[in-house]
């Protein structure tokens, strides 16, 4: 069998346009989560807005909206499985199906091991572990119709960070819910690959939001400039992350331009890890 060795670059708008696709996005009320769903909706996709908060995904469905995209919210707490068959119930009688997962609601905790309860430790694992498995779980018989989706793939995609990659101290319950969602991705790859699902990792470093911020109060102290320049100095490339960087990234996994690519960790970081 002869090798190919021509290379045929995808047209992007092809590659990119999710249009006819649907989007089921966690914790997107505000920061992440929001910036991903605007972007989806942006590149096409009709995109459920969920959150624990339901005002919060309401408004971020207002934005899409606003943009002339398709939005529908609703509340979801990622941790109560009755809770997600509902949503997807929803999104069936309103779409049709499902096309791409983001597991992005999470929570942060900075806290040395000697000083977290087993209540804390439960109140950062549930979303940020459990939360991730029973998305997954719920989502896979509406991912995997294959007869709806035809040619393309379904795609999953799991918001981890960098601090499922490295240890940090003082982060050791985060750390450790983040690096069971970068396993859980690699696994759960493996399983669903011959379904045609694809199941990815994000991992971004400190991005400027809400969550971001308490991130650099825990590694500086405060969030006053000159110990925000400290934070973004430790990035190779001179600045914090912007939700823009990750929801482009969530855009690519979403599409068919990763057609190839599960079980993969997609490293935003700034070169942080390349240290």
């Amino acid at each position: 069998m002869a090798i190919q060795t021509t290379y045929h670059p995808p047209r992007l708008p092809s590659a990119y346009d999710l249009s006819g696709r649907v989007c089921l996005v966690t914790g997107a009320g505000k920061g992440i989560g929001a910036g991903i769903a605007l972007c989806l909706a942006a590149s096409g996709a009709s995109v459920v807005v969920s959150d624990l908060v339901f005002h919060a995904a309401q408004q971020t469905a207002e934005k899409i909206s606003e943009i002339g995209g398709v939005a529908f919210a609703c509340e979801l707490d990622v941790t109560d499985e009755q809770n997600w068959k509902k949503v997807l119930k929803l999104i069936v009688e309103a779409f049709g199906g499902l096309d791409v997962l983001v597991n992005n609601a999470g929570r942060f905790l900075a806290k040395p091991i000697v000083d977290t309860s087993l209540e804390e430790l439960r109140q950062v694992t549930g979303p940020n572990m459990e939360g991730v498995f029973i998305g997954i779980k719920s989502s896979i018989p509406y991912l995997a119709d294959l007869g709806r989706r035809r040619k393309s793939t379904a795609s999953i995609i799991n918001i981890s960070s960098v601090a499922g990659l490295v240890g940090a101290a003082g982060c050791s319950v985060y750390c450790m819910s983040k690096g069971a969602v970068r396993l859980l991705t690699k696994s759960a790859a493996l399983e669903l690959a011959s379904q045609r699902i694809r199941v990815n990792s994000m991992h971004p470093g400190i991005v400027d939001t809400d969550m971001g911020m308490l991130a650099v109060a825990a590694r500086v102290g405060d969030t006053s400039t000159d110990q925000m320049k400290a934070a973004a100095s430790v990035y190779p490339i001179g600045r914090l992350g912007a939700v823009s960087d990750v929801a482009n990234g969530a855009l690519y996994l979403a599409s068919e331009a990763s057609s190839f690519m599960t079980g993969s960790e997609f490293v935003l970081d700034g070169g942080l890890t390349a240290k």
